[in-house]
C-alpha cells in the first residue's frame, strides 16, 4: 500500500541553511522510489495554527519510506532540516490503494 512522509514546518528559523538541506534532501532519493507531490507549497488553513509549510512525499510502502529515512544519504542532512526549522514529520500508509 502506498505510504506518505510528510513534514510539518511549524517555524523557519534559517532559509539559507534551509534551501541547502533541500538540494541534500533531494540527492538523497537515488535508488530509492520516491514521488515528491508537494514541497512547501501554498497552505490553505482550515483549522488550527496552520504549518509554514509542508512537504509530501509519496512512497510504495511504509517501510520503503522508512528505508529512505533511515538511509545513510538522508541521516547525513536530516540534522540540517532541525538547525533549519521546527516541526514534525510523520509517515501514513493509505488505507486502501489510490
Amino acid at each position: 500500500m502506498p505510504a506518505f512522509f510528510i513534514v510539518f514546518r511549524d517555524e523557519m528559523k534559517n532559509a539559507d541553511q534551509y534551501a541547502a538541506y533541500g538540494q541534500k534532501a533531494a540527492a538523497s532519493f537515488a535508488g530509492h522510489d520516491i514521488k515528491v507531490l508537494s514541497a512547501n507549497g501554498p497552505v490553505t488553513p482550515l483549522e488550527g495554527v496552520p504549518p509554514d509549510g509542508v512537504v509530501l512525499i509519496e512512497f510504495p510502502t511504509v517501510q520503503a519510506a522508512k528505508d529512505w529515512y533511515y538511509s545513510p544519504a538522508y541521516q547525513a542532512v536530516i540534522g540540517q532540516r532541525f538547525e533549519a526549522t521546527s516541526g514534525r514529520a510523520v509517515i501514513i500508509e493509505s488505507p486502501s490503494p489510490r
